[in-house]
């Protein structure tokens, strides 16, 4: 737990903050290396540099393999000025050691609050103060598909009402030679997937008892719980010897490529399909799963360091106003294949799949959390681990997953 973590090394961030930096300068920690992650980034940097402000890379690619967390950073003395977070525990034990910078009257005396949706005001909170800069809106359970596949498919995704619409029209388009569901057999991946089901099939009321800081374990026993669950054993039965560790970005190939009608992942697939010379609404088609009741939201955001020198501290601030600047916010999110985090961000910059997320923000109740942002963490990762299972053993049943969830919960709350 990361509330763990950060205790008694105070003192070492203190010693490291006034090193950390220049006056004009920024330590921005971050992982993103995909071309459309850096085109993004350097949207900001280039948009401070104007305002004379310098940023100093620390950038540990997410799929390099190397784990070193922001507690690192601040453990070794010299933690970054804007890092990448979600996790609200990380907040909360910076701001025990007047080290989180809090955005509040900022937002609220500008045009910043009022020009978030209500789940990225959620998101980009903790305990009640903006505390983080959102940068990239996702949303975590899209179907993408190949407009080709489809149509030699004989199948027009646009028209599904249903998840059991989806799944009866699998026969058709194996029977046209294709693969119907692109997926990687990795727990990130089947992770996401059960979330995203639980949210679309089971409503938020359910989501939010599994996925809230205090779960309620009873939320499992539902007969919307079992239907997701089910939905995920389907895709599971998608996965060949070949789909084994596949990344999500290969299995998303396998749609651009025409060999697969389509992949469930987050909308962060339309950088690869934007890479490949593809474009939204004429190669390629982008709906929420079909019927959802609601759609996990991920907010990329960044956090910003406090107890700086006013002058590092005021560089801090124009971060957060030139990030949240209409302009800047949009710009970004085109380059990352993401939706803007302000919703008054030019049109010009709106494809046609950043109106199907901009359409399912105004939707009521149609937005959840994603878990990173509510859930205890060991609690999300057991639901991984035990989902995981489950998609790697056609063996076992829904009964099985809601024994051993209960014997997780037992074991991280008991």
């Amino acid at each position: 737990m990361y509330r763990k973590s950060l205790l008694g090394i105070a003192g070492a961030l203190m010693m490291g903050t006034a090193l950390s930096a220049s006056a004009e300068e920024l330590i921005v920690y971050h992982g993103w290396s995909t071309p459309g992650e850096v085109g993004a980034l350097n949207v900001l940097r280039d948009a401070l540099a104007e305002q004379g402000i310098s940023w100093k890379d620390l950038a540990i690619p997410h799929n390099s393999g190397v784990n070193v967390s922001l507690v690192n950073m601040v453990t070794g003395g010299n933690p970054p000025n804007a890092f990448v977070e979600s996790n609200p525990g990380v907040y909360r034990d910076l701001a025990d050691r007047d080290l989180s910078l809090d955005l509040t009257d900022l937002y609220n005396s500008t045009d910043i609050a009022a020009n978030l949706a209500p789940i990225v005001r959620e998101l980009s909170t903790v305990d009640g103060k903006f505390v983080k800069v959102p940068v990239a809106l996702h949303l975590d359970g899209m179907v993408y598909w190949n407009m080709d596949v489809a149509q030699q498919a004989g199948v027009d995704p646009a028209s599904w009402t249903s998840v059991d619409e989806m799944l009866a029209d699998f026969d058709k388009v194996r029977a046209a030679g294709f693969v119907p569901a692109a997926v990687g057999s990795q727990a990130f991946q089947v992770g996401y997937l059960t979330h995203a089901m639980i949210a679309a099939i089971a409503g938020p009321g359910i989501y939010n008892r599994i996925y809230g800081p205090e779960p309620d374990i009873t939320a499992i026993d539902t007969p919307e719980f079992a239907q997701a669950v089910e939905v995920v054993r389907a895709f599971s039965k998608e996965a060949g010897p070949e789909a084994q560790n596949r990344p999500w970005n290969e299995a998303t190939n396998q749609v651009i490529t025409g060999k697969a009608l389509m992949h469930i992942m987050g909308d962060w697939m339309k950088d690869e399909w934007k890479a490949a010379g593809k474009e939204p609404g004429v190669d390629f088609g982008c709906i929420v799963i079909p019927g959802a009741k609601a759609v996990p939201v991920t907010s990329d955001a960044f956090g910003l360091l406090g107890g700086q020198s006013e002058e590092i501290t005021e560089a801090e601030y124009t971060f957060a106003r030139t990030a949240l600047s209409p302009e800047v916010s949009g710009e970004f999110a085109q380059k990352k294949g993401s939706s803007p985090a302000r919703l008054d961000a030019p049109a010009d910059l709106l494809d046609v799949c950043n109106e199907v997320v901009i359409d399912q923000l105004k939707v009521p109740d149609g937005t959840v959390q994603n878990p990173f942002n509510t859930a205890d963490s060991d609690w999300h990762h057991a639901i991984w681990d035990v989902m995981f299972a489950f998609w790697s053993d056609q063996d076992m049943t829904v009964d099985d997953v809601r024994a051993d969830l209960a014997d997780e919960y037992d074991a991280i709350f008991g």
